[in-house]
Order: structure tokens, then C-alpha cells, then sequence
């Protein structure tokens, strides 16, 4: 049994024994380890794992039954052994643990892909840090100091932070948190771990399927996130209107990979942060709007009477500019979508135009979340309302668009 433990406690990442070790340190063939292990099975003080990365606990131990009965049938090669949870907690000395809370989790037993969850804001830090690498795609993400701080001394060593993955979980009330496997957090220094530890949430959470199917199942994700599949559409939207020789609808599309930080679920749920999501979608949607797109088709101006019969020339709107040329070049059996679209769109912008023009103080409230998440999903409908508008040009066809995007496989959440 020492031996076990040992194995498990003085391993770099808390790596279970292998039965072939343990019979050459104790002097025994596999046949006689197999009548001792036996016994420590039962007794609860040894666990058997023979399924996936057998070198890692990665979930929690088999029933007992089930132990004994993959020891009978197994080659014992393909195994490893584990000091049960119920026997590290009577001899781990957790003072050697003192600060490190997760790490101490792990000696004590802890599946190495357990999910745990913590509060979003947990992630604000690191997203306001310039000296941190911190990206995620609304599914998953990572964080990591900088080579660049790191090469000029820029960080102390607290703070050379690095969490090779965390994804997002839900509660039955669509509540997000932050979640990460436990054997990711012992990368984190003593005092990232207190920061980490004073955010974990209790409760029922749920990862994100996606989250799931890659991290765990080591599959491809079947969907988009709402702000990937935006991005999306708007640079496929551009090469619609090339293909149809004109000039792009959007001045400026991005990649996944240099898409706006902010573009993206909240993490604090403030009117002060809904405000800047509103500000940087409307800069994504009318303010990018393309004049030029426009320009020969319809007048970009427009002349308003004044007094004296005096007359003042205006700019028109995009949104405006965008409602006419539709009108004047597409004919709609029912026009109820394109209506929707071009109001979401207004909508946007009033939203945006409403704290340009008051001073409010701040408010935190969970309703927030919910607020810019049902706006984001209108935002997308009208984007994709528009590809759709788009496609139906017989120049468009050459243009590829995403499975996942033409099947309407995109997360809500």
C-alpha cells in the first residue's frame, strides 16, 4: 500500500502505479500481486483503472465488483493502481498543501477531469491584463502570461499564470459559469489558486456540449457560437456582393482569431458592460456598412426643405440606405423577415444611441446577461436574414457558406 501512495503523492502529476513497477519493488510475479490486490480492492484502500489513460485518474473509481472483475480478465500491463480517496484522506498531510487548495484536491483523491465551476468574473482580471495571453471562442478558452512580459520582468512570479483550458457551464436557469477540469488548475501558482478558490460555485451546472464533446470525447464541435457565426456570415456576405460585382457590403470582416475581444458573451453582467457590447455590435453593423456598396444605385444623400425655401443636403443613414436598395432591387413574396431585419438593426442603434446621450450610474443585475444574449440572437437572425437575402442572386452561387451555418447549427448560449 506504501508503495502505491507513494507512487501517486511524488508523481508530477499525481500518476497512478503500474502493477509490473509494484511487483518488481515488492518482489512478487503478477499472479502473486493480483492475490494482493485483490484484498486491498475489497477493502477499499487500492483502485484498479484500466480504461482510457489508465496513467491519469481521469474520473471516479469503478464499483468494487467491477474492479474485481476487470482484475480477473485483464492483463495487469494495461493498468494502473491508485491509493483510494478513502485512504489518502487518513494519510496526506495537507499542511505540505498549505495555499494550494487544488492541488491538495488532487492528493486527495480527485478525479483529474472533474469539472469544477467558478463565478464569470473570475476571468475579468485576466481579460484586462495586457500582459496576458487570455482568448476564448464563447465555448473554450485559455489564458497564459505573455512571452513578452515575461521577457521584460514586466510580471512577478504570482503572477506567471498559465490554465491550458476552461470552458463554459450552465444551471437549470441558463446561469453561466466559468468551468475547468481540476488537473488544469494546479498549473496555477499558490496565490492564483486562492483567487480561483474564493470563486467556485456550488449547485448543478452542466457543461457546454460542446465543451464536452471536444474536451472529453475528443470529437470536432457540431456548432457555432452565436458571435463566431456572426463574424461568419459577414464575411460571406462580403463575397456575396463581390461575386455580384460590387463593391463589399462590410468596410471591415474578421477572422476568428482577431475578432474584437469584447465580442463576446459577458463575463460581468453591469449596464455598464451591456453598454459597450451594444456600442461595439452597432460599430460591427451599421457603422460598417459600406456607402460605396451602394453608390449608383441610389442617391447617398438627400434634400430636406428648410425655411425661406431654403434647402439642406444630408447624408442619408446606412440602415436607411441599406431598407431603399433592398426595396428597389429585391422583390419579396412576404416581406415579414426583411421588416424584422431592418428593425433589429434600428433597434441596435437606438440602444446604443441611449446611454451616448444620458449618465447613468451602474448597475449590476443577472437580467443583463439575459438582455444581451436575446439581442445577440436577434442580431444574428437579422445578419443571417441578410446572407439569406443575398443568396438568392444567381452570382452568389459560386460562393461556399459553412455546413454548420447553412443547417442553422449555432448555439444559443
Amino acid at each position: 500500500m506504501a508503495y502505491v501512495t507513494r507512487h501517486y503523492l511524488e508523481s508530477r502529476d499525481f500518476n497512478g502505479m503500474p502493477p509490473n513497477r509494484l511487483a518488481d519493488q515488492i518482489g512478487l510475479t503478477l499472479e502473486e500481486v493480483k492475490e494482493l490486490l485483490r484484498s486491498l480492492i475489497k477493502d477499499e484502500l487500492v483502485s484498479l483503472n484500466t480504461t482510457g489513460n489508465f496513467h491519469i485518474k481521469a474520473f471516479e473509481d469503478l464499483p468494487v465488483e467491477h474492479q474485481l472483475k476487470k482484475l480477473q480478465e485483464i492483463d495487469l500491463r494495461q493498468s494502473c493502481l491508485y491509493p483510494t480517496t478513502k485512504h489518502l484522506k487518513a494519510v496526506v498531510d495537507r499542511a505540505k498543501y498549505d495555499g494550494k487548495p487544488f492541488t491538495l484536491r488532487l492528493a486527495l483523491g480527485e478525479p483529474q477531469l472533474k469539472p469544477l465551476f467558478f463565478a464569470l468574473d473570475v476571468l475579468e482580471a485576466y481579460r484586462n491584463d495586457p500582459r496576458m495571453r487570455y482568448w476564448h471562442n464563447d465555448i473554450c478558452g485559455g489564458i497564459s502570461i505573455t512571452d513578452e512580459a515575461c521577457e521584460a520582468d514586466q510580471a512577478h512570479e504570482r503572477d506567471k499564470v498559465f490554465l491550458q483550458t476552461f470552458g463554459f457551464a450552465y444551471d437549470g436557469e441558463m446561469n453561466r459559469s466559468v468551468a475547468v477540469y481540476a488537473c488544469y488548475l494546479l498549473a496555477l501558482t499558490p496565490e492564483h489558486q486562492r483567487i480561483w478558490e474564493a470563486k467556485l460555485l456550488s449547485g448543478d451546472y452542466t457543461l457546454h456540449p460542446d465543451y464536452y464533446r471536444t474536451s472529453i470525447q475528443g470529437e470536432f464541435p457540431e456548432h457555432w457560437s452565436l458571435c463566431e457565426a456572426f463574424i461568419m456570415e459577414m464575411r460571406i456576405i462580403n463575397e456575396m456582393t463581390e461575386a455580384m460585382g460590387k463593391s463589399p457590403l462590410f468596410r471591415t470582416v474578421y477572422e476568428s482569431s482577431n475578432r474584437p475581444r469584447e465580442f463576446t458573451l459577458m463575463i460581468r453582467p453591469t449596464q455598464k458592460e451591456l453598454n459597450s457590447f451594444v456600442h461595439l455590435l452597432d460599430k460591427l453593423v451599421s457603422e460598417n456598412f459600406n456607402k460605396d456598396f451602394f453608390r449608383g444605385d441610389i442617391e447617398l444623400e438627400q434634400e430636406l426643405p428648410r425655411c425661406e425655401g431654403k434647402v439642406e443636403v444630408r447624408q442619408k443613414g446606412t440602415i436607411g440606405l441599406l431598407e431603399e436598395w433592398l426595396r428597389k432591387k429585391v422583390r419579396f413574396k412576404d416581406d415579414q423577415r426583411f421588416v424584422e431585419m431592418i428593425a433589429t438593426f434600428k433597434k441596435i442603434r437606438r440602444h446604443r444611441q441611449k446611454p451616448a446621450h444620458s449618465v447613468n450610474e451602474d448597475e449590476f443585475d443577472q437580467r443583463f446577461f439575459r438582455e444581451q444574449r436575446d439581442l445577440l440572437v436577434e442580431a444574428y437572425t437579422a445578419i443571417r436574414t441578410l446572407r439569406l437575402i443575398f443568396a438568392n442572386d444567381p452570382r452568389t452561387a459560386s460562393v461556399k457558406v459553412d455546413q454548420a451555418l447553412y443547417e442553422g447549427k449555432i448555439w444559443s448560449y
